[in-house]
């Protein structure tokens, strides 16, 4: 992720205009961060985790739910049921293609996935991946801070607040930032045992 540009003067009239855009920012990591470990892999079937599937669909890359029904009828299994029989060849294709693992097979109707389970090898990489992903999250926040803070600074410089009201305002952004931090880690924490655990 890059970093967000900073505004040189601020473009904010108050305390409350400075919070509560720090907060919607983070608000938008925090769903980031649960998007971006929805793809990582648990020893657990998932559909999400074809959420990355293009598939060619008369000579367009189409998402593979678009193209077909998905189903988790057990613990190890997805099943992929096309919509149009003569996609089963494209489809099948795309899973293989997308990198994620995956030896799907089909019987002409329906496509079979099933989910390997992770070695030990693999799932120390998977939990290194989720902790980096959750740690570019964290930057992202402590960089959100940095704006807010920024951002009070300049209201101080304009006189718009007073010494006070910035100090309290400071300590109220390092609130909001901890507690959005904190739900990272548990959020990473819970995957992770996820990730772990074996079956």
């Amino acid at each position: 992720m890059k970093p967000e540009p900073t505004a040189p003067t601020s473009t904010f009239k108050n305390v409350k205009e400075v919070e509560s855009n720090a907060r919607a920012r983070m608000e938008k990591v925090l769903v980031d961060l649960q998007h971006e470990m929805s793809h990582v892999r648990t020893g657990r079937a998932s559909i999400s985790l074809l959420d990355s599937v293009r598939v060619d669909y008369y000579g367009s890359p189409v998402p593979l739910n678009q193209v077909a029904q998905l189903h988790v009828p057990e613990p190890a299994m997805i099943t992929v049921q096309p919509w149009d029989a003569s996609t089963i060849g494209p489809i099948e294709k795309a899973i293989r293609n997308a990198d994620l693992g995956l030896n799907p097979s089909n019987d002409g109707k329906l496509i079979r996935i099933p989910i390997p389970p992770l070695t030990e090898e693999r799932r120390r990489e998977l939990a290194k991946k989720l902790s980096h992903i959750a740690e570019e999250r964290r930057v992202s926040m402590r960089n959100i801070r940095r704006d807010a803070n920024e951002d009070l600074k300049k209201l101080l410089k304009d006189k718009t607040i007073s010494e006070d009201e910035q100090r309290q305002a400071l300590e109220s952004i390092q609130k909001l930032t901890d507690a959005e931090i904190a739900k990272i880690d548990t959020a990473a924490k819970a995957k992770e045992k996820e990730i772990l655990e074996l079956k």
